[in-house]
């Protein structure tokens, strides 16, 4: 269904050259992120109160199994599609098994999975541009890319921080350090609660598992997405209002499944934001001029195709669950403190639902009620 390999050499291949830096400039930025990762991980476990068991000094511990890697677009690619190939799989072999049964389907899979290792090389190569850092979860480590033995590490990716700091010009050094701030939270999050990532990942098999779309639909969507990037122009449907490639979503399994992955990872992405600004102040002293800048720039993009690919491949969604995300927890944090906010790590049932980020007073009154005396 997918020719990976493809996929990473397309990719690869049309990704925008980064901004130009010397090879001595390169190698500083590439210390900076070090020692700033490694900085932020004591300022979040600090402000957040949360450590991984055996607090991460130890060879159980989040210094030896979640690496923070430097990598450049090229690297983010490699590493991406290693993470959709794991999380893809049993999605991709249940719709071959359909093609299987259909006449001549050997033959179109063969054919169809390089058309769309291609297309979705076209696609990454356009976001990898755009990400800062990442906590990839799921990929299997490898030697060019090590991980955690069950999965989990940092990626910040230097040319992009360059290029976004020259864009915003903002100090370069305090601008690295608010950017490893947010990723290093990612990084405790999933480090300090060590059932989260296999209950993201259930969440997300049990979606794929009831995906009823034919592949043809899903591919069509997904050669959409890179049709609009390479002819430079917006999806057919932009004028509509859009659909994204999670709109596909037909069964009312699925649509319950997606409630509560938007919640998790609006508090996620929400968590982190709030971690940012909260540490940011005693650490960062140009933190308010970054962030008024850096909202600015999330919020416009870069034009109308940019917003059209945005909203196609779902990226609107998730500058939605910064926003929403970062209100729940200050009003959380407000309202219980630091330590009542955290009683949303006990377990996946202390999780908020969708309707629970929009009003973070059930959700307070749901975890935090007094038991009937």
């Amino acid at each position: 269904m997918v020719d990976w390999k493809l996929a990473v050499a397309t990719a690869t291949r049309l990704v925008r050259p980064g901004p130009e830096i010397g090879r001595d400039a390169a190698r500083e930025v590439v210390a900076e992120l070090r020692r700033h990762a490694k900085t932020s991980e004591e300022h979040v476990r600090g402000f957040t109160r949360m450590t991984p068991p055996g607090g991460g000094d130890d060879p159980a511990g989040t210094n030896h199994d979640t690496p923070v890697l430097i990598v450049d677009r090229a690297g983010w690619i490699k590493a991406n599609v290693a993470g959709f190939r794991a999380l893809l799989g049993p999605l991709l072999e249940k719709m071959s098994d359909r093609r299987a049964n259909v006449p001549g389907g050997a033959v179109l899979g063969a054919v169809g999975g390089k058309v769309t290792g291609v297309e979705l090389g076209m696609l990454l190569s356009f976001l990898a541009s755009r990400v800062l850092g990442q906590y990839e979860t799921f990929a299997p480590a490898t030697r060019d890319l090590p991980g955690a033995a069950g999965g989990g590490r940092l990626l910040l990716v230097a040319p992009n921080i360059v290029h976004v700091e020259r864009e915003l010009d903002v100090d370069p050094h305090d601008f690295r350090l608010w950017v490893c701030l947010h990723e290093e939270t990612h990084r405790t999050q999933f480090t300090a609660v060590p059932w989260l990532r296999d209950h993201i990942e259930g969440e997300i098999q049990s979606f794929l598992g009831e995906t009823e779309v034919d592949p043809a639909t899903l591919l069509e969507r997904v050669r959409e997405a890179a049709q609009s990037l390479a002819g430079g122009r917006p999806p057919q449907d932009e004028e509509e209002g859009g659909r994204s490639i999670v709109d596909l979503v037909q069964t009312p399994a699925q649509r319950e499944i997606l409630g509560r992955l938007t919640a998790v990872m609006s508090l996620l992405e929400g968590h982190a934001d709030y971690v940012m600004d909260g540490v940011g102040p005693a650490v960062v002293p140009s933190v308010t001029e970054i962030r008024e800048k850096f909202q600015q720039r999330r919020a416009t993009g870069a034009g109308r195709l940019d917003a059209a690919l945005r909203k196609l491949l779902g990226l609107d969604a998730k500058l939605r669950q910064y926003r929403d995300g970062e209100r729940f927890v200050r009003a959380v944090v407000d309202e219980v403190g630091m330590d009542g906010f955290n009683r949303v790590w006990t377990s996946p049932n202390t999780l908020p639902t969708k309707t629970e980020i929009a009003k973070p007073a059930d959700w307070v009154a749901r975890v935090h009620r007094k038991p009937e005396s």
